[in-house]
């Protein structure tokens, strides 16, 4: 069986998670620094949709790398 030359290694596959991970740190920083007490439809509908695709990719990037690690 030939070896699959385009598969990432186990450290490049941290650096990504970690890439990741820092990531969601950022923007939960910044969404607990909105100071307004509750959020209107326009902006639930919006992060409602954007948390939607941020699992989904997640999701996908975990497959593809192949990491046994759950999503988040």
């Amino acid at each position: 069986m030939a070896a699959n030359h385009n598969a990432p290694s186990a450290l490049e596959k941290d650096q990504i998670f970690g890439m990741a991970e820092k990531e969601m740190e950022y923007r939960v920083e910044l969404f607990n620094k909105y100071k307004e007490s509750e959020l209107n439809m326009g902006e639930n509908s919006c992060i409602d949709r954007c948390v939607s695709k941020y699992w989904h990719v997640t999701n996908l990037v975990g497959q593809l790398l192949g990491s046994g690690r759950p999503g988040m």
